[in-house]
């Protein structure tokens, strides 16, 4: 018998046990069905009718009661309205009439309502005073209606003992369909588990052998041997897992020699490049690595091997970049400064810029990391160098620079009258020229120190709406001069920033200054501040001619002007020394900005944490 077949027959009675369950099931549903619709339809029509007749009759009594005041007309009239709904449902209580007695009760209403109407009739013919229209009332009228009354009742409580006869049926249905399901349900399902064992066995005992077989295959040994062979395809599974077991066992002893020249291969390749090369497993343990970066951990090759990598490294930020990557397969994004590595050898200091990728197999399985190390040192030194050089040579330019300018500014004050108009203008530029360099020279020297690490930042709380303040007083007679309106939007509640007061003010008003030279007269400008999680956003947005695409970005390097046609000078170093400083400060800057369109500069500053007391 083929495995088709057995699986087939397995379903086959589950299915036919699970269709004679659900055929009886829907036999007693119908049944309950029927006992519903019995108490549902037969009588719930007749007791509405009732009550609705019993409403409109009592309406009609009050009706009557009008007649004892001078609202006779309005009683005579509402008496009409109910007798009309009266004699509505009356006909749907004969139109249903259901069970024994039903028919007798409905024609007695209708006899006493023929009565009460009469008696009514009499009633508004009564002449006299009050007394003798309540005389007649109480004898007459008010019995009329009290038998109309009692025999709507009688027709509403027969109803109502019909369907609790009919309910209490309902329930003895429900429960003898309950225990029957109960009974057939749990039969059909130990008969369904019975065979099923039986069935799983058959088909599970194969199974088990080939799943030896198959261990015994991952573990290396290829002789396998199959008990349990049966005539159907699993049969034929067997068979063919003992014969690629025998195929792979020549495959191995054939390619073992290739195997082992692949890695020897890879090792060499690992061993020849100039820059550093640790690979390390999930677990962040070595298992290879090349002289340049034995040299790094300053140690031997085989003494690194299947160590732990933070054994040799303390830097956190590589630490926990490298088990993001050997972990979760995510290459981490490190900006340039977080991604140097500073070693100490002796009284020398050597920097390796590093990056770090996953080494992923077959796209879903991590096999670990690759750190890749590269020597920046002679850079760092020359970027040293550079910066020294940088301020060593504005320091120098510093002195002479400002007795130029005092020179040329009492020679302008002194022998304005012995210079002619052109001779005039060319000290005005001189002096113009003198400034730009002094502003220049500061800016650099003020970069440097920055980059340095050398300048002091002393964080307090402060507000934000003082900063602002502060910045704006500076500026505040560039934008009356430019007639530019500004605006101020604040969130409320603003908590307190912790920074350097006078380095962020000194952002601030460098920004609205920019934003000022690049916004037309008449034109406005925009301050705002809000707070998105631990940090506080700050931005100065303009209606400027804004940025073009290629200049954005590089707007933050140093020396970087914006050509636009509005020639606004400037020594280009505005933009980075904000960068710096609002870096140090451990936040973000950057602009938004599209050509015709303005600009709109933001960065980020940390809330101040309170004090624990």
């Amino acid at each position: 018998m083929k495995l088709r077949t057995k699986i087939l027959i397995g379903y086959g009675v589950t299915l036919t046990l699970a269709l004679l369950v659900g055929g009886w099931g829907t036999f007693n549903l119908n049944r309950l069905g029927r006992a519903s619709e019995a108490i549902l339809q037969e009588n719930y029509r007749s007791i509405r009718a009732s009550e609705q007749m019993i409403d409109a009759l009592e309406r009609q009594d009050s009706a009557t009661l009008l007649f004892f005041g001078e609202n006779q007309q309005q009683g005579r009239e509402q008496f009409q309205e109910n007798e009309i709904q009266f004699l509505l449902w009356l006909s749907r209580a004969k139109d249903n009439i259901t069970i024994d007695g039903e028919r007798e009760i409905v024609a007695e209403i209708e006899n006493y309502y023929r009565d009460y109407l009469t008696v009514f009739s009499q009633f508004q013919q009564v002449q006299g005073e009050d007394a003798a229209l309540t005389e007649y009332y109480y004898e007459t009228v008010f019995p009329a209606f009290e038998r109309v009354r009692n025999a709507c009742v009688e027709l509403r409580e027969l109803n109502q003992d019909t369907m609790l006869r009919a309910s209490d049926q309902a329930q003895k249905v429900s429960r003898q369909a309950i225990w029957s399901m109960v009974l057939a349900g749990g039969g059909a399902a130990g008969l369904g588990l019975a065979f099923s064992l039986i069935l799983s066995e058959r088909l599970v005992r194969p199974l088990r052998e080939m799943k030896r077989a198959t261990q015994q295959i991952a573990e290396g040994d290829y002789e396998i041997e199959i008990q349990t062979m049966p005539q159907d395809e699993l049969g034929q599974l067997g068979k063919q897992t003992i014969e690629m077991s025998r195929k792979l066992k020549a495959f191995r002893e054939l390619n073992i020699g290739q195997i082992v020249a692949e890695k020897r291969r890879k090792e060499a390749i690992i061993q020849s490049i100039s820059d550093g090369i640790i690979v390390v497993d999930a677990d962040l343990n070595i298992v290879a690595i090349n002289p340049p970066a034995a040299k790094v951990i300053d140690t031997r090759s085989r003494v690194a091997l299947n160590n732990p990598l933070p054994e040799f490294f303390s830097d956190r930020t590589l630490l926990k970049s490298i088990e993001t990557a050997a972990q979760t397969g995510d290459s981490p994004r490190l900006d340039e400064q977080q991604s140097l590595l500073a070693v100490e050898r002796g009284k020398q200091t050597l920097y390796y810029q590093f990056s770090i990728a996953p080494v992923i197999q077959d796209a879903d399985k991590i096999l670990g990391a690759i750190l890749l190390l590269q020597d920046v040192t002679k850079l760092k030194n020359l970027e040293r160098l550079k910066s020294e050089f940088v301020a060593t040579a504005s320091h120098e330019l510093r002195t002479p620079l400002t007795g130029m300018a005092m020179s040329l500014n009492l020679l302008l004050e002194t022998t304005t009258e012995k210079l002619s108009d052109t001779e005039t203008e060319l000290l005005n530029a001189a002096v113009e020229d003198v400034g730009r360099l002094r502003n220049l020279v500061n800016d650099l020297l003020d970069l440097s120190k920055i980059e340095s690490g050398r300048i002091e930042v002393e964080f307090v709380p402060v507000r934000v709406q003082l900063l602002l303040e502060k910045a704006i007083s500076v500026v505040k007679i560039q934008l009356e001069q430019n007639q530019i309106e500004y605006q101020q939007e604040l969130e409320s509640d603003l908590p307190e920033v912790c920074v350097d007061p006078n380095k962020i003010i000194w952002v601030l008003t460098n920004l609205l200054s920019n934003a000022i030279r690049y916004t037309d007269t008449g034109g406005k400008i925009c301050a705002s501040a809000k707070q998105r999680g631990d940090s506080i956003y700050l931005s100065v947005a303009d209606e400027g001619e804004g940025i073009p695409w290629e200049y954005q970005g590089k707007i933050f390097d140093k020396f970087v002007q914006v050509k636009t046609e509005r020639d606004v000078g400037g020594s280009g170093l505005g933009l980075a020394i904000c960068k710096e400083i609002v870096k140090a400060h451990g936040g973000t800057i950057w602009v938004d900005s599209a050509p015709g369109e303005g600009s709109t500069f933001t960065f980020t500053l940390p809330i101040a944490q309170p004090l624990n007391h």
